[in-house]
């Protein structure tokens, strides 16, 4: 029974990814037929099963996959013929050493080498499947695909979801940028800073509220927020923006934060850690820490 046709020009990953689908589906016990002739330099393949596992369950699963290595090629294709032109046409203002490794992020981003660890990768993985459905539409209109017709003829209603990655990496990119930046010049400061507190505890109480105290116990919260006051910082300023601030002004020579899980701001302790490096301790069991267990 046939399951589906493929055409394609010239050389391709094709017939070594159908042979990995092969291997797949006989440690599956369903054999595969791949039967492939060429006319010149055009390539016809046939995927075929027994009739007695044929079922439209296996054909869509079939179709699947195939998609799945068609979307490789079209990658690979964007890669070579669009991508450098999308980035120096609209992030213009990239310098020339940060175009190869947006690239590199870029393709991971399509190709989905990423792992799954923050929102910028859950979106190309969406978009990426998005990608891969349409291409397996087109495939279910005839159970056949014909890779150059498909490239030449479809290719332009994949290029906004192509886009849509791109520009989800390169901002992406670029608030990592501004952060590291950021992270830096506050790094500077410090060091040239002399310090005014020798150790600060910040505690995080579960209810998610900062308390700031010096060595002795003493809650100095009220010296942060009247430091700021003098520097004219007005008074809309958050309470992580205060803390870092202080922080940065005082220079603490230890830091050491509890009940570091309780804080909505996880950016907060990672900066303080960027910043801060080996002066910053996350204590995880003293008596203050028995603080953060309630509310203060």
């Amino acid at each position: 029974m046939l399951l589906l046709k493929i055409i394609y020009e010239g050389d391709s990953i094709i017939v070594d990814e159908l042979q990995e689908l092969k291997g797949y589906y006989k440690d599956k016990n369903i054999v595969l037929g791949i039967c492939e002739s060429i006319d010149e330099n055009t390539h016809f393949i046939k995927i075929l099963c027994d009739d007695d596992v044929y079922n439209e369950k296996l054909k869509s699963a079939i179709q699947l996959r195939v998609s799945t290595i068609l979307y490789k090629i079209v990658v690979s294709i964007f890669k070579d013929k669009e991508l450098y032109e999308i980035l120096t046409d609209s992030y213009f203002f990239l310098r020339s050493d940060e175009i190869p490794e947006l690239s590199d992020k870029i393709i991971k981003g399509l190709n989905g080498d990423e792992n799954i660890k923050d929102e910028t990768s859950i979106y190309c993985l969406n978009r990426q499947n998005n990608i891969i459905e349409k291409i397996k539409e087109c495939i279910e209109e005839k159970d056949e695909i014909n890779v150059e017709g498909f490239i030449r003829f479809r290719m332009k209603e994949l290029l906004g979801d192509f886009q849509s990655i791109v520009d989800k990496i390169v901002e992406t990119y670029l608030v990592e940028k501004e952060y590291n930046e950021f992270v830096k010049l506050l790094k500077y400061f410090v060091e040239v800073q002399e310090s005014k507190i020798d150790e600060l505890h910040i505690i995080i109480d579960s209810s998610g509220s900062y308390h700031l105290e010096n060595r002795e116990g003493k809650d100095i919260m009220d010296e942060f927020v009247n430091e700021l006051l003098d520097c004219k910082m007005g008074s809309t300023i958050n309470v992580e923006d205060m803390i870092i601030s202080g922080l940065i002004t005082n220079a603490p020579q230890k830091i050491i934060i509890h009940g570091a899980e309780n804080s909505s701001n996880k950016e907060l302790i990672e900066t303080i850690k960027n910043v801060f490096l080996d002066r910053v301790i996350i204590c995880s069991g003293c008596s203050r820490c028995v603080k953060t267990k309630i509310k203060i």
